[in-house]
């Protein structure tokens, strides 16, 4: 079996090894050719836009989306170094049929990914990926003459952008001392720049990308800087983003860290007391965290659950009438303002519901107790065969029977990257870690 070219998240490797530029070229000729045979075209000339994250590989991969994308006959915006939420909203606001991002988002520098999103801004479909796989390579005529698609530079757009984020909030954040960590990646230029609009006071670090250090100890997966910055300069509160800023993770007063979950019960709650949560539901991933669910049910509200990825959180939520949902790892869908995950909506909603309810963000975040949670990612094994072990399944089951209902067991392949991940959770961190240890070398043996 031929492995799927598109992951949860788009296509994603090695930049000029996985990812090579007549790879990125053929991947856009072949989504033009495909939207153009469903219709999405029909009527009119194309349009797409193309935005990119600042690793130095989106400058080559960049030229080789925009060449294809032109070859097909679809005129290009280049909106240049901005966030993938940008690039969603740009694809709505300006009217375009196709918007493509290139990012790896929380990946080191070395990786990048193609992600696209059709018209009105929201990923493109399984089955549409699926065909953009089977048209690649192919033979085809393109367009000549005045059928050729035009590029011009449009990088003043991120203007439109900012100005929509502080369209969507109800109050200033003025009094809100905020340290921001931008990655080094695309919401360096966005992030500090629509906190400081809105009012606050900002303190940014890791806001001078160089094309190499992407992520490299800032941003959401590495807390430790902004932690100690946030004690240092005496903030309310820290955010961090991830090198594309489609998530979103804090950091309170004290330096304590507060994840996706804890974010999305603090906004649900105040998005439900202003009576803007349809349904009294929020939308979540199996890896929320099980304090995240017991936290929603003490306060009346429903939790529906999904695979892991924000695509089937917007699925569930556009499927089910919901306007709020979202991951663990900070990827927050408010769909009232956004078709994606939005870490820099997220964390202006987030300082203007401390501004709002003048509490402190630990406070805020005693709504809910996370259970201890370990996760472990296991490389080098056969990540297909996960679901369908016999040997893993019995692990599997002899764990869940020694947790009890006091804690859950999941296993499952990863979406984006060549491993299995293992999560655990327990009342007791060490109880959870032992489980998930052995869980680990089970699969090392099984897989």
């Amino acid at each position: 079996m031929v492995a799927r070219l598109f992951g949860t998240d788009g296509v994603r490797g090695v930049a000029n090894r996985d990812l090579t530029a007549s790879l990125a070229l053929d991947l856009s000729v072949a989504a033009a050719r495909v939207l153009g045979e469903v219709g999405a075209f029909e009527g009119h000339r194309p349009v797409a836009v193309v935005g990119r994250d600042p690793r130095a590989s989106g400058e080559f991969l960049e030229a080789a989306v925009v060449a294809g994308l032109a070859s097909a006959g679809v005129d290009v915006l280049r909106l240049g170094v901005l966030p993938t939420p940008a690039v969603a909203y740009l694809t709505q606001s300006l009217g375009a049929d196709l918007g493509v991002m290139l990012s790896a988002s929380h990946n080191p520098a070395p990786d990048n990914g193609i992600k696209f999103f059709g018209r009105g801004g929201h990923k493109l479909a399984d089955e549409i990926e699926d065909q953009v796989e089977a048209h690649l390579g192919q033979d085809w005529a393109g367009p000549t003459g005045p059928g050729v698609g035009r590029v011009r530079d449009a990088h003043g757009e991120v203007e439109s952008y900012i100005a929509h984020l502080l369209s969507t909030l109800p109050g200033s954040l003025d009094g809100v001392k905020v340290v921001v960590d931008c990655a080094h990646g695309a919401a360096s230029g966005v992030s500090p720049e629509a906190l400081r609009r809105a009012g606050a006071t900002v303190i940014a670090i890791g806001a001078s990308p160089d094309g190499l250090n992407i992520n490299d100890g800032y941003g959401s997966t590495h807390l430790e800087r902004l932690q100690r910055a946030v004690v240092e300069n005496a903030a309310d509160a820290g955010i961090a983003h991830d090198g594309d800023a489609d998530r979103c993770l804090a950091v309170t007063a004290s330096g304590e860290a507060i994840d996706g979950d804890q974010i999305m019960a603090i906004l649900a709650l105040e998005l439900r007391d202003t009576g803007k949560l349809p349904g009294d539901t929020v939308v979540a991933t199996v890896m929320s965290n099980l304090g995240f669910k017991l936290a929603m049910r003490d306060q009346g509200l429903n939790v529906v659950e999904t695979a892991v990825g924000d695509r089937y959180v917007l699925e569930a939520m556009k499927a089910g009438g919901y306007a709020f949902g979202g991951e663990q790892s900070g990827h927050v869908i408010m769909l009232d303002h956004a078709t994606t995950g939005d870490g820099v909506l997220t964390g202006l909603h987030l300082l203007s519901t401390i501004a709002h309810r003048r509490r402190p963000l630990d406070e805020l975040a005693k709504v809910m107790t996370r259970l201890p949670q370990v996760l472990i990612n296991v490389k080098g094994v056969d990540k297909s065969k996960a679901k369908t072990s016999p040997e893993l399944a019995a692990a599997v089951q002899a764990a869940e029977a020694e947790l009890g209902d006091g804690g859950r067991v999941l296993i499952r392949p990863s979406g984006t990257e060549p491993m299995v991940r293992v999560m655990v959770e327990a009342q007791a961190e060490d109880q959870a870690r032992v489980v998930a240890e052995r869980l680990a070398e089970a699969v090392r043996a099984a897989l």
